[in-house]
């Protein structure tokens, strides 16, 4: 098989996953709006005891998914040696940006009940809407350099800005931490999901400069 055809095929077969994993990414905002639309007419939904909470949380919940997921990318294509699983990445921190946008908007619209002005008071006063929130604005100017142009505009002050990141991770995870007060297993596993991805990225950057001195020191 040529060249050609072999990167048509596997171009092919990128726009087929991607379009896969587009559609299981809103698979989880297309339950709970079913859900909600249930509990409004019948009060039925299956959203618990507390509807309000509940739909915050799984929100909340899947933006941290994907947040986990978009840091992976890295380990799994140095682990498999597949540069295609970065073509994912970008698509994967839009979808935390979106499910974060979810979660923020149902506490402004369902828990403020429309006073928003009262965020500030809360961002003041509990300090885990004050991480939470602060993860999301820094998620802002991530969602919005995600395009192309963005890419080429900023030049290598894109990467820069994009380690930004690893700061919304610790923040999200420290929000969740704080949010549950009590039972903390969950955020717990998410702590140690983020702290295995970040310590992997450290421990690479650690091998690799090694491997430049020796490098360094074998071409002297």
């Amino acid at each position: 098989m040529d060249p050609a055809t072999r990167g048509a095929r596997t171009s092919r077969g990128v726009v087929a996953a991607k379009s896969v994993v587009q559609l299981l990414a809103l698979v989880p905002a297309a339950i709970l709006g079913w859900q909600i639309r249930a509990e409004a007419l019948t009060g039925s939904g299956g959203l618990g005891a507390d509807p309000v909470a509940e739909i915050e949380h799984r929100l909340g919940l899947w933006a941290l998914r994907f947040l986990m997921l978009t840091l992976a990318i890295t380990p799994l294509r140095q682990l498999t040696h597949q540069p295609v699983f970065v073509r994912f990445r970008r698509m994967l921190g839009l979808y935390a940006f979106f499910y974060a946008t979810l979660h923020l908007t149902a506490y402004l619209v369902l828990d403020l009940r429309g006073y928003w002005a009262q965020i500030f008071e809360e961002i003041a006063k509990r300090p885990y809407i004050t991480v939470g929130f602060t993860a999301w604005l820094l998620l802002v100017p991530l969602a919005v350099t995600s395009t192309q142009a963005a890419i080429r505009r900023l030049g290598r002050n894109w990467g820069r800005l994009h380690k930004l990141v690893y700061a919304v991770g610790v923040l999200a995870v420290l929000h969740f931490w704080w949010l549950v007060k009590s039972d903390v297993r969950e955020p717990a596993l998410y702590a140690a999901i983020l702290a295995t991805l970040l310590g992997w990225r450290v421990a690479k950057s650690l091998r690799d400069r090694r491997a430049n001195v020796r490098r360094t020191a074998a071409a002297g």
